[in-house]
């Protein structure tokens, strides 16, 4: 079947007949004056820096696959486990930071740290990222920060004025990126950042949270910096590790499994078992700013109606 677009004229044949119908020509509708078209997105020219670090990464996924890491499946019969063992990874991973403040050594022990607010994530991409990753990266964000507002139950967006950034940026310009970022939130500033400029080479993303009201334990802003080198699926992990560290589980563990907050990188995406964690952070039974001490007889209750063991 033929289209014709606005303006064609329509010729109708009667075959066998000697008279053709011709319709009236119609006039096309007048274009709107002086229309603005928008900029097109053109990503800078990469560094040999960056290239390399691409290259470097990309063969980190390679070799992490090989060897059956960076799974997909949230785990199964080979990784069990009993509500015990889920309250003991939560006292862990809740109650303990990965890091210090600049990012350079082992964090200590914590008080119970989350969200009050709701949480409204933006995306904003290095000068160097292409389109095409731009638009895939912005889908994973969007459609795991649903999954975190289901799981918690605490209201996780991608609208509004944000308070959760999320910077995929290159080693071209993760600077530029982060200076944009201090004057988008309140709570956060360009000295504050400080330490997420300049990242090893073997820190594929981080991030950092801030409490900025008046209860030093309610986190109030965030910022989780990605490195746009990372090839696709290091990405997507790196997207689902840092976001929900952002939400108040702030630590890994070497003991937990199946998981992601365990840096043996078995696990690429977001488990089962994590999901319970989360679950458990935003529990209203437990208090922000409870200690690891106070929250145990809880968590552990919590832990059994979680994974239907005994009360």
């Amino acid at each position: 079947m033929a289209r014709w677009g606005a303006g064609a004229v329509l010729v109708a044949a009667l075959f066998g007949c000697d008279a053709v119908l011709v319709a009236p020509p119609t006039k096309p509708p007048a274009r709107p004056a002086n229309v603005a078209l928008p900029a097109p997105v053109v990503a800078q020219p990469t560094s040999e820096k960056s290239a390399a670090l691409r290259s470097y990464l990309a063969q980190v996924q390679r070799a992490q696959l090989a060897q059956g890491l960076l799974r997909r499946d949230g785990g199964g019969v080979d990784t069990p486990f009993t509500a015990d063992v889920l309250a003991r990874n939560f006292e862990q991973i809740a109650f303990y930071n990965e890091y210090d403040g600049n990012f350079t050594g082992r964090g200590g022990a914590s008080p119970l740290r989350r969200w009050a607010a709701p949480v409204r994530m933006e995306v904003i991409f290095g000068a160097g990222v292409p389109p095409s990753q731009r638009a895939s990266d912005t889908a994973d964000v969007k459609s795991y920060a649903a999954r975190l507002g289901r799981v918690t139950g605490h209201p996780v967006s991608t609208s509004g004025k944000p308070n959760f950034l999320v910077i995929i940026a290159s080693e071209d310009d993760r600077a530029a990126t982060l200076a944009q970022a201090a004057t988008r939130v309140p709570g956060i500033s360009a000295s504050s950042l400080n330490a997420m400029r300049d990242i090893r080479r073997d820190t594929y993303c981080a991030v950092a949270a801030y409490a900025s009201g008046p209860n030093a334990n309610t986190y109030t802003a965030a910022v989780a910096v990605i490195r746009a080198e990372n090839p696709d699926l290091l990405r997507l992990s790196c997207i689902h590790e840092e976001l929900a560290q952002g939400m108040g589980l702030a630590n890994d563990s070497p003991g937990a499994r199946p998981s992601i907050f365990n840096d043996d990188d078995e696990f690429a995406l977001l488990t089962d078992h994590d999901e319970l964690l989360l679950k458990m952070l935003y529990d209203p039974r437990l208090r922000i700013g409870m200690n690891a001490k106070e929250a145990t007889p809880i968590t552990r209750i919590i832990a059994r109606e979680l994974t239907g063991g005994p009360l």
